[in-house]
């Protein structure tokens, strides 16, 4: 690892590895990206990569120079990474290297999440200053290269040198531009209850975006997009990933220019984006990790599971053993008492879960959801002896207590806003629109924060509390602080984030034990900005196995399997009214941070049967679900979908658990083969299946297969195959590989 700068030839060379990222200064002082990918060797001048000097292309035929941190009004007629609009008006910056420095490690973004490092050997920085002397506008362009990943992480920070206020309209954390335009958009789309279900498009002339104005990064898009050839598969062909650290209002956008090029730009979106610079301050962008992948789609999310668990996701929680849990709300929803929690507690401990949490219900006069959120006080009718007597009460079954909380949330039947109205976010002389009987609260506002911390403090050492569940169950309409002048309305949504954040931050400072798990109406906010607070978020509202095969496989694109909540619920399913076998959703949320969302007390004494004989299961592998290499094998977005296949696999490639996925079942079926992936192939695997069916298939040792066979043959699936019939549909069958010898 090293980041390279060649005075003579004035340019950058940050490699690894893995890849190589080479940046060089122009003519005119402006920056021009040479190259992105496959590592190139050092102490060589790659100068002649570039496609020429920028003069303009106002009266320019031919290929556009690829251009660093591109601006507008000088001739580059894409789309520009930075807009400034300076004191007369204009908006023409024309940005020019000064200066630079490199160190080793990483430096925080202040007052924002980011990827970091524990040892200042693991990554190099790199820091370029560019000026516009016009306006007084400076830019610090920043580079990380990991050590062992094939990752760039890159960030922006824009000062006001000069001497009038500027206003920030575009402040894109990256922006790639690209020598060509073969490639397809890779991202990931849907709405509540089915999110990030992976979208695939042809890059065509034009500009395609995803992008989010809720205020948070939402249901509909993801703050994550990438690139790949149209031969890439899961294991082979190259790959571009752009992720932003952020959980507010985005944009990720590709434009294809009229010559064959294309441009990348990440950051927050500019809808509705201002920023007020004063003289001498500063504005720092969320950090964007860029991944290069000449090893397909497999190892472009590898390099993201490993950087964000590892290296993202911080706390004490980090690297221990998830806890697997029960929650009350679909079994109860409003409608509990302290006896009829302890009742489920009980037998959910007999079954071996670990940890219970109470959901929505417990405060204020909260008895359905048109009432009491921001009252963050006990409901005494509910628990009469308070949360502490609760919480020990489950302790001493041999439990772990959790909790919901909706901090950011107020209900207009509710103390809070009786006594600060003003405290919601709405328009002065507008109505509040109301989302699921609530109005959202300003985080922008430090007063607002305060108030929540210490509220929210006095509930977490009032009782023993091991997991907070933070949720968010709407989004922003009106958006409009009263703490705010007109002229930084534009400021709003980044700010409501930051305080967001903030809040995150207090409280995991002052709750170091705590486990938080994040939530905004199931995977509404499932972003890498919240995982540096929240090391696991809740997937979805949708807890149907069936549709967690497309939830959880988008998911993972981006996100390790100890980022993804995954439960079991009960049947009829709650969101989609299907009956699925109790293996079968089981099998589905082994792969994740697993969980309960029913009521045990009601399960007859088979499933509960099968209840212990699954959380014993995943407690035996659960460092193998949580912290595995996640392989896709078989996806549900391609064919007809009626088959999905997955794997993960321990680091030294001895263990593997391997789950196949069969929708419906159809007659005389042939015999089928399942390639797997990244296993020894020197090493003979002793096979066995789960759930166990007592076939003779699966007495010990009766399946020994070769790690090469298993990976270029593959298992059999089917009549004649390595696993016994599944009738009916909805089948889920898992396969457990443990080295011999």
């Amino acid at each position: 690892m090293s980041i390279d700068w060649n005075p003579e030839t004035k340019e950058f060379h940050l490699r690894n590895d893995r890849i190589s990222y080479l940046v060089r200064v122009l003519e005119n002082g402006a920056l021009g990206g040479l190259h992105f990918g496959p590592a190139l060797a050092r102490e060589r001048s790659y100068r002649h990569l570039s496609q020429g000097e920028f003069h303009g292309f106002s009266n320019r035929l031919g290929d556009p120079v690829a251009l660093e941190y591109p601006t507008g009004g000088t001739g580059d007629y894409r789309v520009p990474a930075l807009t400034i609009e300076a004191a007369d008006g204009s908006t023409v910056l024309e940005l020019a290297y000064v200066g630079h420095r490199i160190w080793p490690g990483k430096a925080p973004i202040p007052g924002l999440p980011s990827t970091y490092v524990e040892r200042d050997d693991e990554a190099d920085t790199l820091e370029i200053v560019c000026a516009d002397t016009a306006s007084g506008a400076e830019v610090r362009l920043s580079y990380t290269i990991f050590c062992d990943l094939p990752v760039v992480a890159r960030s922006v920070r824009v000062r006001n040198a000069g001497t009038e206020p500027l206003r920030l309209l575009c402040v894109m954390s990256a922006s790639l531009d690209l020598p060509d335009t073969d490639w397809d958009l890779v991202h990931l789309a849907g709405t509540w209850a089915r999110e990030r279900h992976v979208t695939i498009d042809r890059l065509q002339p034009g500009r395609r975006s995803i992008s989010s104005f809720r205020g948070a990064s939402g249901h509909e898009h993801n703050p994550f997009l990438a690139l790949r050839r149209a031969w890439t598969t899961e294991a082979a062909g190259e790959a571009v990933g752009f992720s932003l650290v952020y959980s507010g209002n985005f944009l990720g956008e590709v434009e294809v220019d009229p010559f064959g090029t294309a441009r990348v730009r990440l950051g927050i979106a500019p809808e509705g984006f201002s920023w007020r610079l004063d003289p001498g301050a500063e504005f720092a962008a969320p950090e964007a990790v860029l991944v290069y992948s000449d090893a397909g789609l497999g190892w472009l999310s590898e390099a993201y599971h490993r950087l964000y668990r590892e290296r993202l996701a911080r706390g004490a929680w980090r690297d221990r053993p998830r806890p697997v849990l029960i929650n009350n709300w679909e079994g109860t929803y409003f409608d509990f008492t302290e006896e009829k929690l302890l009742e489920i507690a009980s037998v959910a401990h007999d079954l071996g879960i670990e940890l219970f949490v109470l959901d929505d219900g417990w405060f204020g006069e909260r008895n359905d959801d048109t009432r009491s959120l921001g009252d963050w006080f006990v409901n005494r009718r509910k628990l009469p002896g308070g949360l502490n007597q609760l919480a020990r009460r489950i302790e001493a079954l041999g439990m772990a207590f959790g909790l919901w909380i909706e901090p950011e949330m107020v209900s207009q039947r509710s103390r809070l806003f009786v006594e600060h109205p003003d405290w919601a976010i709405g328009v002065p002389g507008r109505p509040r629109t109301e989302g699921r009987n609530q109005y959202v609260l300003d985080m922008s506002r430090p007063e607002v924060v305060d108030h929540l911390f210490a509220v929210l403090s006095d509930v977490l050492r009032s009782a023993p509390v091991s997991y907070v569940k933070w949720d968010m169950n709407r989004n922003i309409t009106e958006p409009y602080s009263l703490a705010l002048p007109p002229d930084r309305q534009g400021e709003f949504f980044h700010r409501y984030i930051l305080g967001v954040y903030s809040l995150y931050e207090r409280l995991m400072a002052a709750f170091p034990a705590i486990l938080f798990e994040s939530c905004a109406g199931g995977g509404g906010r499932f972003d890498p900005g919240l995982l540096a607070f929240a090391p696991q978020a809740w997937t979805s509202d949708d807890t149907d196995a069936i549709e967690r095969l497309k939830i959880q496989w988008g998911t993972s694109l981006c996100y390790p399997l100890s980022s993804m909540a995954a439960h079991v619920s009960a049947v009829p399913n709650h969101q989609v009214g299907r009956v699925t076998p109790l293996a079968t959703r089981a099998a589905v949320a082994f792969f994740g941070v697993f969980g309960y969302e029913l009521d045990p007390t009601t399960m007859s004494a088979e499933e509960r049967r099968g209840v212990a004989d699954q959380v014993g299961f995943y407690k035996k592998h659960r460092h193998l679900f949580q912290r595995g290499r996640f392989v896709r094998l078989r996806s549900p977005f391609e064919g007809d979908g009626n088959e999905t296949a997955w794997m993960t696999v321990a680091a030294d490639s001895r263990q593997a658990i391997v789950g196949h996925y069969r929708i419906l079942n159809r007659p005389s079926p042939g015999p089928g083969r399942l390639r797997l992936r990244a296993l020894d192939p020197n090493a003979s695997y002793r096979v066995s299946l789960w759930p166990a069916t007592g076939d003779p298939i699966e007495q010990a040792g009766a399946l020994v297969r070769g790690g090469d066979e298993l990976m270029n043959v593959g298992l059999f699936l089917g009549a004649t195959g390595d696993s016994p019939v599944i009738r009916g549909d909805f089948a889920a069958r898992l396969f457990i590989l443990e080295a011999i010898g």
